[in-house]
Parts: C-alpha cells; sequence; structure tokens
C-alpha cells in the first residue's frame, strides 16, 4: 500500500486562492458603498447648513430694509426688537419651503460718531446697534451671525 503524503497534495489550491481573492474584493466593496453613503451624507448636511447661513444672511439685508428696527422707537439700551415683526419672538420670516429666519436687534448705547466717517462730534451722535439674526435650513440645520453697525442722529 503506497502512502499519499498530505502536503504534497495541490487539489483545491485553486478553489482556496479564489474564495481568498473574493473575499478581499468583497470587503473593498463594502469599504467603497460605506465610503460614499458617508460622503452622501457630508454633503446633505453642508447643503442644508448653506441654506442656513444664506437664510441669516438674508435677514441682514431684512435689518437694513427696515428702518423701525434701529430707527428712533429702538433708542433704548440693552433693549431689543425681534423680527419678523410678530408678537411670538420664534416667529420666522419664510424664504421658502426650507429656509426662514428670525433675529433682533440691540440698541448699545450712542456716542461719537466714528473718525473719519464725516460727521462732526460735537452735532451728531453714533447710534450703535447688534444685530442677531438665525437662519434655518431644512431639518435641524441652523446658523446664527451677530453684526454690528451704527446709525447717525442727533
Amino acid at each position: 500500500m503506497k502512502e499519499k503524503c498530505l502536503l504534497k497534495n495541490e487539489d483545491g489550491f485553486v478553489l482556496v486562492i479564489a474564495l481568498i481573492m473574493m473575499v478581499l474584493l468583497t470587503l473593498l466593496g463594502i469599504s467603497a458603498t460605506t465610503t460614499s453613503q458617508i460622503e452622501i451624507q457630508i454633503a446633505g448636511n453642508e447643503r442644508s447648513h448653506g441654506i442656513a447661513f444664506y437664510a441669516a444672511e438674508a435677514a441682514g439685508a431684512y435689518v437694513a430694509g427696515s428702518p423701525e428696527l434701529y430707527g428712533p422707537d429702538n433708542i433704548t439700551p440693552e433693549e431689543y426688537i425681534d423680527f419678523p415683526d410678530d408678537e411670538d419672538p420664534s416667529a420666522r420670516y419664510a424664504l421658502g419651503s426650507t429656509k426662514s429666519f428670525n433675529g433682533d436687534v440691540e440698541y448699545l448705547g450712542s456716542s461719537a460718531p466714528p473718525r473719519g466717517s464725516g460727521y462732526a462730534a460735537d452735532k451728531f451722535k453714533s447710534h450703535n446697534y447688534r444685530m442677531t439674526c438665525n437662519g434655518y435650513g431644512s431639518p435641524n440645520s441652523e446658523s446664527q451671525i451677530q453684526a454690528g453697525f451704527y446709525r447717525i442722529g442727533f
């Protein structure tokens, strides 16, 4: 009887190599799919936050076009006026189905006009304000911009 040496038997070697290659290619495919799904989520979040940021920028333009927010009615220090002009401070001005904004304008006090503004310090005052603009995008994205500005008055 002849003995077989199992170490020199190469039957099924190609099958084992093929299975190892299939496992490696499957892992590579799963990794690529997971990476692409994460990239899609990142792009979606970036878009939502971009919408929220531009909604907050639109709130700044809303303030610039609404002198009642920074006019003679708003000259009590450390008090503010909410916008949009609603009873409910959480109200939002809708810019579309996925974006809106709200905020407030706070009077900080008065001082001499800034140097180089062209206004005489003994005749005019600089009324200083801070606006806080909140922008809202699609689900759970929010952006806030704060900016200071002044108006010249007496």
